[in-house]
C-alpha cells in the first residue's frame, strides 16, 4: 500500500467517525427520549395555572437541558441551569426595580451577568445567567415579572418531564464503548509498534515515516479513552440499570492502565528509534548486528499487545513467542556490549522498554519458555 493510498483510508476513517458516533445506538436513544420529552413538555405546558400558560415555548427548551445522556448528569445539569436562571433573572430584576431597562441599564445588567456566570457557580448553567437577564429586561419589560415566572416555571416544567422520561427510559451504561475504546487503543499500540519494526528494518531512512508521527496520535487516543471511561463511569451513578453490579469498569480501568503504561513505552522507542535514523541530537548509534533481532522482538511484542489476555492458547504461544524474542535481543546486546565495549544505544534502550512491555502484559520474559505463560 503506498502512502498516498494510506493517507486516503486515514482521511476517509476521520471522515466516518463523526457519523458512526452521531448514529450509535446510545445517541438514537438519547434523540429519540429528547423528542419525546418535547412532544410531552409541549402538550403540558398550556395547561399551567395562571400567567405561565402564556410562555409554553420554554417547556420544550427545558426538556434539551435536561437531556442529557447521563442521568446524574441530566440532574446536575438541570440545577445548574435553573440556578443559572433565577440569578439572571435576580439581576434583571433589581434593574426593573430601580432604573427600569433603558439603553443603558440592559447592557449593564447583561455585563453584569457575564461577569457573575464566570464565578463557577453555574456549570452548565453559566451562558443562561446573561441570557434570563437579557430576556427579561427585553421581552419582560413592562410586565417583567410575570414574564419571569413564566419562564422560569416554564423551563422548570420542561426540566423535570425530561428527568423523568431519562429515569424511565433509563441509558444503558456506557461501560460497553468504554471498553471498545480500550479494545480500539490495544490494536493502535500494537500497529505502532508493528510500524515501528518496520523501520528498523528498512533501508534508512526509511520510505514510511508516518510511524514517527503516530506517537503524538497514541496520546491523543489515549487521552480520549480516558475520557469516555470517566464517562462511563458517570453513567452508572444513579443508574437502575447499572445496578447488581452490571456495566462494572474496574477490569476496565485496570486495562487502561496498564496500556497507557505501555504507551509510554512504545513512545520512547519511537523517539529513540527516529532520532537514531533521522540523525538528531540525540541519536545514539545503532549496532549493525541489531536490527533483525530488534525487529523480531518488536513484532513479538506488538502480537502479545493485540491480544485481550483470556488465557487461551493463542495467547500462550504469542507470549512464548515474545519472550524468546526478547531473550535473544538482550543475548544480543549482552555479546555485542563485551565485543564492542560500548553498551548505550537505541538497541539498548528498547530491549528494555520491550522487555517492561511484556511485564506490564503479564509476562515475565525471565522464566523459561516451556513454561511461560502468566
Amino acid at each position: 500500500m503506498t502512502q498516498t493510498d494510506s493517507a486516503i483510508r486515514r482521511r476517509a476513517a476521520s471522515l466516518a467517525r463523526p457519523l458512526r458516533q452521531a448514529t450509535s445506538r446510545a445517541r438514537l436513544l438519547l434523540a429519540t427520549k429528547t423528542a419525546l420529552a418535547v412532544g410531552l413538555a409541549w402538550a403540558i405546558a398550556p395547561h399551567m395555572p395562571g400567567v405561565t400558560q402564556q410562555y409554553p415555548y420554554y417547556a420544550p427548551l427545558g426538556v434539551l437541558v435536561a437531556m442529557y445522556p447521563t442521568l446524574m448528569g441530566s440532574a446536575k445539569t438541570v440545577l445548574q441551569t435553573l440556578l443559572g436562571l433565577a440569578t439572571g433573572i435576580a439581576l434583571a430584576a433589581l434593574a426593573v426595580l430601580t432604573v427600569g431597562p433603558n439603553w443603558w441599564s440592559i447592557p449593564v445588567v447583561v455585563g453584569l451577568g457575564v461577569l457573575v456566570s464566570g464565578t463557577g457557580w453555574f456549570g452548565a448553567g453559566r451562558e443562561y445567567v446573561p441570557i434570563a437577564a437579557l430576556f427579561v429586561l427585553i421581552i419582560g419589560g413592562q410586565n417583567a415579572d410575570d414574564y419571569s415566572l413564566g419562564y422560569l416555571t416554564q423551563m422548570a416544567v420542561g426540566a423535570v418531564v425530561g428527568l423523568v422520561v431519562n429515569v424511565v427510559i433509563a441509558p444503558a451504561p456506557l461501560t460497553a464503548y468504554a471498553a471498545a475504546q480500550v479494545d480500539a487503543l490495544r490494536a493502535k499500540l500494537s500497529l505502532h509498534l508493528h510500524d515501528i519494526g518496520d523501520a528498523i528494518s528498512e533501508s534508512w531512512p526509511p520510505e514510511h515515516e508516518q510511524w514517527a508521527r503516530d506517537s503524538t496520535s497514541v496520546a491523543s487516543t489515549t487521552h480520549d479513552v480516558q475520557a469516555a471511561l470517566a464517562e462511563a463511569d458517570e453513567s452508572r451513578r444513579g443508574n437502575p440499570r447499572a445496578m447488581r453490579g452490571r456495566g462494572q469498569t474496574r477490569d476496565v480501568h485496570a486495562q487502561l492502565d496498564a496500556l497507557d503504561r505501555i504507551a509510554h513505552h512504545i513512545r520512547d522507542i519511537s523517539d529513540s528509534i527516529a532520532d537514531t535514523i533521522w540523525d538528531r541530537p540525540a541519536a545514539l548509534e545503532l549496532d549493525p548486528a541489531l536490527p533483525e533481532p530488534l525487529t523480531a522482538a518488536c513484532h513479538a511484542v506488538a502480537d502479545v499487545i493485540a491480544l485481550d489476555d483470556d488465557g487461551s492458547a493463542e495467547v500462550h504461544r504469542a507470549r512464548g513467542a515474545a519472550a524468546r524474542a526478547v531473550r535473544l535481543l538482550l543475548e544480543t546486546v549482552d555479546d555485542r556490549t563485551l565485543q564492542v565495549r560500548r553498551s548505550m544505544g537505541p538497541g539498548v534502550l528498547t530491549a528494555m522498554h520491550l522487555r517492561r512491555i511484556l511485564i506490564l502484559s503479564g509476562q515475565q520474559p525471565d522464566t523459561d519458555t516451556t513454561t511461560t505463560d502468566d
